[in-house]
């Protein structure tokens, strides 16, 4: 098993040396990655991410969703499942409360866990018809404009057909998991992780007609900028930021691999939302 944690979380010291003696006494040998290893005195099963990602059978994420969406890239890749424990705020992806943690590792020792898989976003920058960057992304690709630029220019197509020309402060492609993340907050809808489909939603659109639209995750987006006086970005599950050139041409394809987590014991996805958006309190 490998651990993965938030960096200078004071939790982090009291938390992973319990769960290491936990794991010692069912003879399971743990890694992690190098930012637990600043909390810990044992520096000798500290591994890069991408390097524990490919030497362990779980994935073990103390933190925040920001902390996962960061493990979620080098973990699906190599089919590795993660349990994402709840070590920050809101945490919509990070379901597992630290009450949790160890029945949730029982039930994964005796195989009777769950596994959610959630669709990732494969995402490239094509600049001159080149692409010149690729990405994976487990929430959603962002492009927005800087704090004082004004709104920009963005053509949509879906499998080459030209949709429409956005005028706002940017335009979000998400997931369904995704959608309780900036999409959300930009008007969004909340999508079932299991639905098969991406959502498209425009920042302060211009044009109040300019609604949030959901396709079939089959299909190929692009977004084509035209350029701007001022910076604009291409930002990746809110972690990865890429200047772009007037010309660039953003691509958004389904990833052909899952990211599997694993599920809190008897939670549904819908006592997630009810608790964490509130819904029904006064």
């Amino acid at each position: 098993m490998g651990i993965i944690s938030r960096p200078r979380r004071e939790q982090v010291a009291a938390v992973v040396p319990k769960l290491l003696e936990w794991l010692a006494a069912r003879k399971i040998n743990a890694l992690f990655d190098e930012e637990t290893s600043v909390s810990l005195p044992d520096a000798t099963r500290k591994r890069t991410r991408a390097d524990l990602a490919s030497q362990v059978n779980l994935l073990i994420v103390l933190g925040g969703d920001g902390t996962l969406l960061a493990a979620a890239r080098v973990a699906a890749p190599c089919g590795v499942p993660i349990l994402p424990v709840n070590l920050g705020g809101l945490g919509f992806l990070t379901s597992v409360t630290l009450e949790e943690l160890y029945p949730a590792l029982e039930h994964v020792l005796e195989g009777r866990h769950r596994i959610s898989e959630r669709v990732m976003l494969a995402v490239e920058l094509l600049r001159g018809g080149q692409a010149v960057e690729r990405q994976r992304a487990l929430n959603d690709v962002v492009i927005n404009k800087g704090a004082l630029a004004r709104m920009v220019d963005l053509d949509l197509h879906i499998d080459g057909a030209y949709v429409c020309k956005y005028r706002a402060d940017g335009l979000i492609v998400s997931t369904p998991t995704g959608s309780t993340a900036y999409s959300l907050s930009a008007g969004g809808p909340i999508v079932y992780p299991a639905v098969d489909a991406f959502v498209i939603t425009p920042i302060c659109p211009h044009t109040l007609s300019d609604r949030p639209l959901v396709v079939p995750d089959s299909v190929t987006v692009e977004v084509d900028f035209e350029g701007s006086d001022e910076p604009v970005y291409l930002t990746v599950d809110g972690q990865i930021g890429i200047e772009l050139r007037g010309g660039d041409r953003v691509r958004v394809t389904k990833a052909p691999e899952k990211l599997k987590l694993v599920r809190a014991p008897k939670k549904t996805y819908y006592e997630l939302l009810r608790s964490k958006l509130k819904w029904g309190e006064h």
